[in-house]
């Protein structure tokens, strides 16, 4: 298993590896239909779109943990 101090980069490469396959197929699928190369063209898109997205959320998910705790007020027990 990965140490727990790693959580920051593990939480960023799940997420991205896992919201820019699925954004890219859906995209991919709108803009170009179910053709028959549909995955050469999914996985061409999907590796660009891992490759901006995992940077990405690695740099903005402390913002997006502060203005989920801006958000949110504790529940009293």
């Amino acid at each position: 298993m990965i140490p727990r101090k790693h959580h920051k980069l593990v939480f960023s490469f799940f997420m991205s590896f896992l919201m820019s396959c699925i954004m890219s197929l859906v995209i991919s699928i709108f803009n170009v239909g179910l053709v028959p190369n549909i995955v050469a063209i999914w996985l061409k898109a999907w590796s660009f779109a891992f490759a901006v997205a995992f940077p990405t959320i690695f740099m903005i998910s402390p913002i997006v943990h502060k203005l989920v705790s801006l958000v949110l007020h504790e529940e009293d027990s």
